[in-house]
């Protein structure tokens, strides 16, 4: 029962977001809703941004293993993230008028950085997506282990993406990220009601999680495990800004003042939920601690989506079920979309020798996120990372290679191309450097970060032997 009301959620996802297409008449419409968005359609689809399975499945599993100070950087650093692009970066890049981040990177810095930064984006979208793909491929195994493999999950689950993005785009994000939201939160708020009245109420759970050490948030008050902490915090809530999805949410808002509100509010409602899945995972081992505790040894991610299906009605089965994959399918279908955009945008224009029409770039924009879908099934595939640690390492290729030409971009008006080229290569020098020299001593994050920073003071203060060669973006 509990996989044909899944299976049937999934029909309707999809429906709504062929029924998207039918908005989508340019490549404005399909990379950013033709920037017509309300308040809170903008509000649920920044939500919905981080709200995936690494949330779900790889920060509960997580908190029940480290606890808050394990998960500083997501939910902590990916709040802070959206709440820092409201505040301080969506009306500046607002008032540009651009599909892409790399259309600014062009307009601002010129065509060698636009591609720089734009390769730097696409990589680190990679593991994000793969995560996503083996989340899914774990829901339907767990929901039908003789029906499917997790490799077959995958395969379903990212055929079932793939539709609604390719024919709808952004407009199918926006409109099946308002309908999941809706599920997401419900289903969450009931499951933690049934969670509180099978581990005998909120404070036997919350008794045992100070037992367990999980609420100690605040590293030891020693230099080494403060900048290892400061670190973790950074990774998302920096380098999760120059990421191509945050940018499209929030650039297909009706105006600037929504574009800067959305976030805000999408982040702390974000940090807000979180806390919902992190206390089922954490209620399961009051609830049976012999099967939790075997679990945590074995594969933590399975702790939340076991304790649903042994000891819960059909009813909280369907409504964690239909929740988890909306919070998967809404992060799966943005963040499949955003780097196949800023390829087409940003490289494949610069490789075809004359300039495409409107409908040409549409298509080469579908061409793409097909093409991104294999290479991001071929790679989850074969990767054993956990769903937590691919998300978080995917934030450190923007942060060290792009998070710094675009903060001083926007807000130092010396910067310039030598500058921007210099802090990418300094900055993934020095993350490089550090992680094979020296990552117990120093975060090689923060090294690549400090190296950025230096790259663009020098590279524009010295003597130019680079220079500027801006141009107007390529789509306008």
């Amino acid at each position: 029962m509990v996989i044909w009301f899944v299976l049937l959620y999934l029909a309707v996802s999809v429906a709504i977001g062929i029924y998207a297409a039918r908005r989508v008449s340019s490549s404005a419409d399909y990379a950013v809703a033709g920037r017509l968005l309300p308040l809170y359609m903008v509000v649920t689809t920044t939500f919905a941004t981080w709200f995936g399975s690494e949330t779900v499945l790889g920060v509960s599993s997580v908190f029940v293993k480290d606890g808050l100070s394990g998960v500083v950087e997501d939910p902590f650093g990916a709040s802070l993230c959206l709440v820092l692009v409201g505040l301080f970066f969506a009306r500046r890049l607002y008032r540009h008028n651009l599909l892409t981040l790399g259309d600014y990177f062009r307009e601002r810095y010129g065509p060698w950085v636009e591609i720089l930064m734009s390769v730097a984006i696409i990589v680190s979208y990679l593991g994000w997506v793969a995560a996503q793909v083996k989340a899914l491929g774990l829901v339907f195994h767990m929901l039908d282990p003789q029906l499917f493999s997790q490799q077959r999950g995958m395969l379903v689950g990212m055929a079932i993406v793939l539709v609604h993005t390719v024919f709808g785009g952004m407009w199918s994000v926006a409109l099946t990220d308002f309908l999941q939201m809706i599920v997401v939160v419900a289903g969450l708020l009931v499951i933690a009601g049934f969670a509180t009245d099978l581990a005998g109420g909120v404070a036997p759970v919350m008794h045992l999680a100070a037992q367990r050490n999980l609420l100690d948030m605040a590293p030891p008050a020693n230099a080494h495990d403060i900048l290892f902490f400061v670190a973790a915090l950074v990774t998302m809530m920096l380098g999760s800004i120059p990421q191509q999805d945050v940018y499209q949410r929030v650039m297909s808002a009706k105006d600037a003042g929504t574009a800067r509100l959305g976030p805000v509010i999408g982040g702390m409602l974000y940090l807000l939920f979180a806390f919902i899945p992190m206390y089922i995972a954490l209620a399961s081992f009051g609830v049976m601690p012999d099967v939790a505790n075997a679990l945590l040894q074995d594969d933590p991610q399975k702790i939340l989506p076991t304790f649903i299906l042994e000891r819960m009605p059909v009813l909280a089965q369907i409504l964690f079920f239909g929740a988890l994959l909306s919070a998967i399918m809404s992060t799966a279908s943005a963040t499949l979309l955003a780097p196949s955009t800023i390829f087409a945008e940003n490289i494949l224009r610069h490789l075809v020798p004359r300039r495409l029409t409107d409908r040409e770039s549409l298509l080469s924009m579908r061409v793409s996120v097909t093409v991104f879908a294999g290479c991001v099934v071929a790679f989850a595939l074969t990767t054993s990372d956990s769903i937590y640690e691919m998300v978080a390492s995917a934030y450190t290729v923007t942060l060290v290679g792009a998070f710094v030409p675009l903060l001083m971009g926007l807000y130092w008006r010396r910067a310039t191309t030598q500058g921007a080229l210099a802090s990418s290569v300094l900055g993934v020098l020095g993350w490089l450097l550090c992680s094979v020299f020296a990552a117990e001593v120093f975060p090689p994050q923060l090294a690549g970060l400090l190296g950025g920073f230096a790259g663009i003071a020098a590279g524009s203060l010295l003597p130019q032997f680079v220079r500027a060669r801006t141009r107007p973006a390529l789509h306008p």
